[in-house]
């Protein structure tokens, strides 16, 4: 009986111990198992970057298709993988790099993106666009977006340049669902998601080029896919002039962000649902592959007017 007494006691006094021992356990449990969220992602992204580069760039530039060639052209500091950055996806696209580039552009700070990410890539828009939440976090104020798209006006041509007026993302999940955080921005007003000053100069640098320029609608796609005549027909009845599978998501993120946006595209190939021709591929990547000088060189120039 006494043993059973003393067998007891000794239960009665470790008991807060072990209790205490637990619940600290189960806390850094809940601990270890909380999403970190958007922005403490983003700060994480641009804390490894200032590791590397510590100046802070005014224009962001999004190198997709047309734009490859001018990352030769930054005067690079330094570029970074985006398997070193913390939270950063990586580009499974073959054509497309995937790398930062942080330096001087005609004398502006810059970072650049070579190589975007797509959502028919099997990542979500709020992956896709974490890069241009991070630029904004490392102060840009414009940002210069390029794409290869399909032409859907019949006034069009391949390798036409297009200033991006407007754009239609109805047919792609948006990426602003579910963002609370106004660290992250405000901006939910998309009556003017290119800015119309950035247009401007973008025309009177282009006629100072001598570069003929098209103004148009983009409407974006998920993709991998190319349309159908009937989706065709429809994209071009809602008032569409082309269509790509990528830019609409980031112009969108960084317009909630108070980013003022430019917009490029390069049609690569027609979609008239009426002369409807198989897609050339060795046909579209040369046409990209002509266009990308005259466009390199009219980015270059704005840059250096803004």
């Amino acid at each position: 009986m006494r043993n059973l007494i003393l067998y007891a006691a000794l239960l009665v006094c470790a008991f807060p111990v072990l209790s205490a021992t637990s619940s600290a356990s189960a806390e850094e449990s809940r601990d270890a198992n909380v999403e970190k969220s958007e922005y403490d992602k983003i700060q994480d992204a641009v804390a490894f970057i200032r590791t590397k580069w510590d100046k802070t760039p005014s224009i962001g530039i999004v190198l997709g298709t047309g734009l490859g060639a001018l990352a030769d052209q930054i005067e690079a500091d330094v570029e970074i993988p985006y398997g070193d950055i913390p939270h950063f996806a990586t580009s499974t696209v073959k054509s497309h790099g995937g790398k930062l580039i942080l330096g001087t552009l005609e004398g502006k700070t810059v970072v650049a993106m070579k190589g975007r990410l797509h959502y028919y890539e099997g990542y979500s828009v709020k992956e896709i666009t974490f890069p241009i939440r991070v630029m904004r976090e490392l102060g840009i104020k414009t940002l210069i977006v390029s794409n290869a798209c399909g032409g859907l006006n019949p006034q069009y041509q391949p390798g036409d340049v297009v200033i991006i007026e407007d754009h239609i993302s109805l047919f792609m999940p948006n990426p602003l669902v579910g963002v609370k955080d106004e660290r992250l921005g405000t901006g939910m007003d998309m009556l003017e998601p290119y800015s119309r000053d950035l247009i401007a100069l973008a025309r009177k640098v282009a006629l100072e080029d001598g570069v003929a320029t098209q103004k148009g609608v983009y409407v974006a796609v998920p993709g991998p896919q190319f349309e159908t005549r009937a989706e065709y027909r429809l994209l071009r009845g809602v008032g569409a002039d082309v269509v790509g599978m990528s830019t609409v998501p980031e112009v969108m993120v960084a317009v909630h962000g108070g980013v003022k946006v430019l917009g490029f595209s390069v049609i690569t190939d027609m979609g008239l649902p009426d002369s409807l021709e198989p897609c050339d591929l060795e046909r579209v990547i040369k046409t990209a592959n002509d266009a990308e000088p005259v466009l390199s060189k009219l980015v270059r120039d704005v840059v250096k007017a803004m």
